[in-house]
């Protein structure tokens, strides 16, 4: 439409300089909203650009060393709140994205899980490291002071808890959702533990 407004605007006799300074900023403005559309990829899972969920990650890394987003610049990342003591969600969802790497072949050496322990009163990193590795080397796992562990969570609008149980011992009640990042370390998609292995790799492909 904005092309066709300038084009009537310039075989006009007399088109005047202001009318025809607007039909090109409509058609210019229409060429970047078309751009947009066409740089934005589909997703399966709940497109959440522009929430910035998760930009305050700031987490000990297996290694001892603190960790935030910057630190996987230029990966996918694919974050996932659970704890080591997790006696189902949790090694399911890993064992899920073990499989999820073995799909991607080559290009999963440009994503980088990521655990996000719940329960850091038990999860050291030294723990973590031996856990998470357990099912893919690549994988990493983040825990910290219960503090700092709110304060990531919180960042996410993820929920924890505990869980106390009769033995006197307690578990974790919390989120269980995976948070994609693109290579920016801009949040981009969510999706439930539900997805399956191929909802996955499609929007991790989608976002590398």
């Amino acid at each position: 439409m904005a092309a066709a407004a300038l084009a009537a605007f310039m075989s006009s006799p007399h088109p005047s300089r202001r009318a025809v300074l607007r039909a090109a900023l409509a058609l210019g403005a229409a060429a970047v909203l078309s751009a947009c559309g066409q740089d934005r990829p589909a997703f399966q899972g709940s497109d959440i650009t522009g929430t910035n969920l998760g930009k305050d990650l700031s987490l000990v890394g297996t290694d001892g060393k603190t960790k935030t987003l910057a630190d996987y610049s230029g990966k996918v990342v694919v974050a996932f709140f659970g704890f080591t003591q997790c006696p189902d969600v949790c090694p399911t969802a890993l064992a899920q994205l073990a499989q999820v790497m073995q799909t991607l072949g080559a290009d999963a050496d440009r994503v980088q899980v990521l655990l996000i322990t719940v329960d850091p009163e038990r999860d050291t990193p030294a723990i973590m490291r031996e856990y998470v590795k357990a099912f893919d080397p690549r994988f990493e796992g983040l825990t910290g002071t219960l503090a700092q562990v709110r304060q990531t969570a919180g960042s996410f609008k993820a929920y924890f808890a505990k869980s106390p149980r009769p033995d006197g011992d307690y578990s974790m009640d919390h989120t269980a959702a995976f948070y994609l990042f693109d290579a920016k370390g801009q949040t981009r998609v969510l999706l439930n533990n539900s997805a399956s292995n191929d909802v996955l790799v499609h929007d991790i492909r989608a976002l590398l």
